[in-house]
């Protein structure tokens, strides 16, 4: 085992869940390479501190350029702001220094591309943080979809609806300003990642984004609410993509459905340890769904729990990701989803900006 030191940009949401998996990663999976929780640093140097003492890091760094100077931390994850990523990235890249970077890569294509040419300048191990594809249930379904289980696929379905925007009252917040923290560009890359993750790439767009509620108490809302998106593959099958803000009732409706010839899957975060799947054969009397329950047959849950139906989190999500992380530095070898697929996820997001605002189809090549 080889000690590496892990520094980490925000101490926040997904700051926390990346330290918590960092310290917990070894253990679950019995890594070549076990994290040490070397520095963290976020808005202000005591909220570093903070942060350093509730998690477990060594030290706190005055800001993030200190923290990615220092020698004593070897790989870098970026969980701050979107608007951020690059210049974090690109001085980590520069270094020499592993990036582990949450979605969306960043605020804008032309960042996005930047980071890519960075990370293929380094030739280190790079990652963009699409925890959701990650699932034992949704690791499975993929694992399904290549054996050809449902035999050839004719239709793709994905959502990411959530709710926390539902209440036309809720007071204007840093989610309602600037197109990077709308529902394009916040919650939309998972469903993407996942289409692109389950069906390839994806030729053209034609979109529609809506913002429903134009003002909130505290000013005017400024980006998009929810968005609805028509997918040609390049495979020639067809799909749909919906993603929202304000879909009450939905907590994390992250979904998809896949449809083929012999068969179709179906899954639905808010009940992630399960997958529907449906087989064309047998009586007609007798076919329908089966649930079947995640359990150690399953990719990556037998690390965690030797019980079918007792269940991962969302937390084991990240873990899984951090063992891919450490992974992907200690062979060299990519790991979906490099920043290269990240960039190809900002790629079909902009393809849907353009779409929206020119009401036709749009060539993902194109933007």
């Amino acid at each position: 085992m080889t000690a590496i030191g892990i520094g980490i940009v925000g101490g926040g949401y997904m700051g926390k869940a990346h330290a918590v998996a960092m310290s917990a990663v070894g253990a679950v999976f019995d890594t070549a390479l076990r994290p040490r929780l070397e520095m963290v640093a976020a808005s202000t140097p005591e909220s570093a501190a903070r942060h350093a003492r509730a998690l477990g890091f060594a030290r706190a760094a005055a800001d993030w350029r200190a923290l990615v100077e220092d020698p004593a931390v070897e790989a870098v994850i970026v969980a701050s702001p979107q608007e951020t990523h690059r210049a974090i990235a690109e001085a980590a890249l520069a270094l020499g220094k592993p990036v582990l970077c949450e979605k969306p890569l960043a605020d804008t294509l032309e960042n996005a591309r930047a980071m890519v040419a960075a990370a293929d300048r380094a030739g280190v191990a790079n990652m963009t943080g699409f925890n959701y594809v990650r699932t034992p249930a949704t690791q499975y379904a993929r694992q399904l979809l290549a054996e050809g289980a449902i035999g050839r696929v004719t239709w793709f379905r994905c959502e990411h609806a959530e709710d926390f925007l539902a209440d036309p009252d809720a007071p204007l917040d840093w989610r309602c300003r600037g197109m990077a923290n709308g529902t394009l560009g916040d919650l939309a890359p998972h469903p993407i990642n996942a289409a692109l993750a389950f069906m390839g790439p994806i030729a053209e767009v034609m979109a529609e984004i809506e913002r429903v509620h134009e003002t909130r108490p505290g000013g005017e809302v400024t980006n998009d609410d929810q968005l609805q998106l028509m997918l040609r593959f390049r495979s020639g099958v067809r799909g749909h993509l919906f993603s929202s803000r304000i879909a009450t009732g939905r907590k994390m409706g992250y979904a998809y459905e896949i449809h083929g010839s012999d068969g179709a899957i179906r899954f639905d975060g808010e009940d992630q340890n399960a997958l529907w799947l449906y087989r064309r054969e047998g009586p007609e009397a007798e076919r329908g769904f089966r649930r079947i329950l995640a359990g150690p047959e399953h990719p990556d849950y037998r690390a965690f729990c030797l019980g079918p139906g007792h269940g991962t989190g969302y937390q084991d999500q990240i873990i899984i990701e951090a063992r891919d992380f450490l992974r992907a530095i200690e062979t060299g070898e990519p790991v979906f989803p490099t920043f290269r697929d990240g960039l190809a996820v900002a790629e079909v997001a902009e393809a849907a900006a353009r779409s929206a605002h020119s009401g036709r189809w749009t060539a993902v090549a194109d933007v």
